[in-house]
Order: C-alpha cells, then sequence, then structure tokens
C-alpha cells in the first residue's frame, strides 16, 4: 500500500488541527496533478495569477469534478439543491458582474455605504451582550457564546430574518456544508445536499414572498423590490442570492473569529497588546486572515483553454483547485510564513480570493472581527485554552474550530458606550 499523498493527508480529519506541514509539501510542485485528472494550484503568485485569468471559469455546470460530485446537476430542479447554483458565485463574466451588480446596489458603495457602516454600533452592542452573558461562568465555549451568535444575529438582521429564525437554519446550513467536504463520497455528499437544501429552500422562499409583500428596511426588501436601471434579480435567483447571503454571511466569520481567539490564547504578546490598543485590531485581523484563514481552497473551477503556468499545462477541460491557505504560507510570497506577525508591511494575502470573485462581504467580515477580537481580548480575564488543539469541524474546506473552550476568571465591566469606529 502506498503512503497518502500530500492532499490527501490535508483532508484527513485526522490532521484538520494542522494540516500546515502538507501545505508545504504541496508547494514544492506548484501545480499538482490528480488521479482523477484534476488540479491543485498551491503556489502564491499562480494562484493569485489564476484568480484573476479570465481563461478559469467558476461555472460548476462545466467542471467536471463538480459533475462527478453530483454538484451544480439538475438535482435541484425540484429544489432539493442547496440552493446556490444560480447565484453570481457560480457564474462567470458578464452574467457574473451584471449580478452581482445589482446586489452589491444594496449592500456596499457607492450605492448604500452606510449598510454595513451602520451596523457598526449594533455589532458592538451585539458583542458586549454576548460577553456580559459569560458573567459568572469559569468555563466559556468561545464559538457557540461569541464567534457564532454574532455574524448569524447581523446577517438576520440584514437581510431581515424574524428574530428567532436563526435557529431554524442552524441545522441545515451544517449538513449542507458538510456536503462540500471533498472527503465524502460523491453518493453521501449529493445525499447531504438534498437533505438541507429542500429545507433551506422552502423557508429562503418564504422568506422572499414575506418581504415581497410587506418590505422593510433590509436587504432581501431591498433586493426584492429594487427598480434599479438592470432591473430586479429572477425570483429564483433572488431566492438563491439569499441563501448564498445568508450561508456566506456568517458561517466564514464564524471561522474566523474563532481562529482568532485561538491564535491570540497561543500569542500572549499580541493579546496583550490588542487589549491595550484597540486600533491593533486592524492589522492583527488582516494578520490572520493570511495565517489561519476561514477558507482554505477554492474547488471546481475550470480551465477554458490551455493553461501554461509554473512549467505545468492545466488543459481545457480540467477541473482545479486553488489552494488559498498553501499560497497564503509561501516563503516564495512572505517572510517567515509560519510566524503570527500583525505588523507585516504590505500584507497581500488570499483569505478573501481575489479577482472578480473577490469575497463580497470582506467589510462586513472585517468589522465583526475586529469588533468581535477587540471586546474578546478587553474583557476576559486571564483566558486559558482548556484543550490544545481544540475540535475542528469536519471540513477541510471551511476550517474552523467546533469548539474552543477557555477557562476564566472573570469578566471584566463593559463600557456604557459602543465602542468607538477602530
Amino acid at each position: 500500500m502506498t503512503d497518502p499523498s500530500s492532499w490527501e493527508q490535508i483532508l484527513d480529519y485526522a490532521n484538520r488541527a494542522n494540516p500546515y506541514p502538507f501545505y508545504e509539501d504541496l508547494r514544492k510542485t506548484p501545480v499538482t496533478r490528480l488521479p482523477d485528472g484534476s488540479y491543485l494550484v498551491s503556489t502564491y503568485a499562480e494562484i493569485a495569477a489564476l484568480l484573476h485569468d479570465p481563461r478559469v471559469s467558476s461555472d460548476i455546470s462545466r467542471n467536471p469534478a463538480a459533475a462527478a460530485a453530483g454538484v451544480g446537476g439538475n438535482e435541484g430542479d425540484d429544489g432539493e439543491d442547496v440552493g446556490l447554483r444560480a447565484t453570481f458565485l457560480s457564474m462567470d463574466p458578464p452574467d457574473h458582474d451584471k449580478f452581482r451588480r445589482i446586489t452589491m446596489r444594496h449592500f456596499g458603495p457607492p450605492t448604500t455605504p452606510e449598510r454595513v457602516a451602520g451596523m457598526e454600533a449594533r455589532m458592538a452592542e451585539i458583542v458586549a451582550g454576548l460577553v456580559d452573558d459569560m458573567a459568572g461562568h469559569r468555563r466559556i465555549d468561545v464559538v457557540d457564546g461569541l464567534a457564532y451568535p454574532l455574524p448569524v444575529t447581523v446577517i438576520c438582521e440584514l437581510l431581515g430574518v424574524p428574530p428567532g429564525d436563526e435557529q431554524r437554519f442552524r441545522v441545515w446550513v451544517d449538513v449542507a456544508l458538510q456536503s462540500t467536504d471533498p472527503g465524502l463520497d460523491p453518493e453521501t455528499q449529493q445525499k447531504k445536499r438534498i437533505e438541507a437544501g429542500k429545507e433551506l429552500r422552502a423557508f429562503m422562499e418564504e422568506l422572499v414572498e414575506t418581504h415581497r409583500q410587506a418590505p422593510g428596511n433590509d436587504l432581501l426588501s431591498a433586493l426584492v423590490t429594487d427598480d434599479g436601471p438592470e432591473g430586479r434579480l429572477p425570483n429564483e435567483q433572488l431566492v438563491s442570492t439569499g441563501l448564498l447571503l445568508l450561508i456566506a454571511g456568517h458561517e466564514t466569520t464564524v471561522n474566523l473569529i474563532a481562529n482568532g481567539a485561538l491564535t491570540l490564547l497561543r500569542h500572549p504578546a499580541e493579546l496583550q497588546r490588542l487589549r491595550n490598543d484597540p486600533d491593533f485590531a486592524i492589522p492583527m485581523v488582516e494578520e490572520l486572515l493570511r495565517f489561519e484563514p476561514p477558507v482554505h481552497f477554492v474547488p471546481f473551477r475550470t480551465a477554458l483553454d490551455d493553461i501554461h503556468i509554473a512549467g505545468t499545462t492545466i488543459p481545457a477541460g480540467a477541473s482545479l483547485t486553488l489552494v488559498l491557505a498553501a499560497g497564503n504560507r509561501d516563503p516564495a510570497h512572505v517572510t517567515d510564513p509560519h510566524l503570527f506577525i500583525p505588523d507585516r508591511p504590505n500584507n497581500q494575502h488570499l483569505g478573501f480570493g481575489g479577482g472578480v470573485h473577490l469575497c463580497f462581504g470582506a467589510p462586513l467580515a472585517r468589522l465583526e472581527a475586529q469588533i468581535a477580537l477587540t471586546e474578546f481580548a478587553r474583557r476576559l480575564e486571564n483566558p486559558r485554552l482548556v484543550a490544545d488543539p481544540p475540535p475542528y469541524r469536519p471540513s477541510p474546506f471551511l476550517r474552523g474550530p467546533s469548539h474552543l473552550w477557555v477557562d476564566i476568571d472573570g469578566i471584566a465591566h463593559g463600557q456604557d458606550e459602543p465602542a468607538e469606529r477602530l
């Protein structure tokens, strides 16, 4: 029996706590052909180039590996797919650009700059309340107590999800994301996707119709009633985009905050620095996105033409995976890549991807992480890890702790007013 490859080791849950030695080994060959004919790209310069290369398609319907896994096929015709196939996430220009613009009109600059910025005081209020709830406990779970409830509350308020409904979809989202685990066989992936997708789509269809009948000031109402120059999103895409914003709008941020708390606890000098200087949160979160990114790789890209890169030709029609976490620690791009150094100059990382598919919610995720980790550092007294490494979520793709147990001596008093802008 042959030894498992570096990629097989990365996918193996036994290595979830520390896949980085296997990423290092993977980088020895910048472009690797897998036995199934797909390709891995693991070095920074090559990943960055392909993220901006129009010959690389994000259209899942073109992708042979996605078809083999049952992703993006016709299983969604009866509403049982996970629901993201009709979003700009899985489109190429010009359709991608058009539908992303329509959605962004109501989410950020230049049309709606106040949508995220206007949530800052509310985010600080939510975080303060979550930390207040830890008072009287000597052991807390940072995931269940802070990293999960903050982003899910924020995205629900942004979208206009009624209070209390976030608990309805947590199980569905967990199942849907497990279906993206490439370590699962295709039959199991499809079963999980259908199981979660049917209920998720029904939930979002009901929510869309509710906002169509009685629109409010939320993002979903704005999308439903959009009369902008490019028109409204078709209903099928509106439902799928709502699901994309709901799922992606909190799941990656859960990992970002949990990974951040874990990294700070492993680096007490940086934790103390953040406690003393809230402005330190800005460079610290950028380094965190490089050092412990919430998304480790981008699968199901397709070469539309022969692509010659790093001495290898990726043939037209081949599937490729961009291994962002490996690129972030490429010594050809960054000095001392295995060290957590928040003061790095010109920290150009792949934590939010890049190119036309640069993370839509990056400004929101940054702000949430800055506020949450600053309050974590400032108010938890003498925090200590209970277990290192902590238990991790199953997925190698969206990597983060499933629980992060911390012993504390107490909770410092909060401020009377919400935190000022970082």
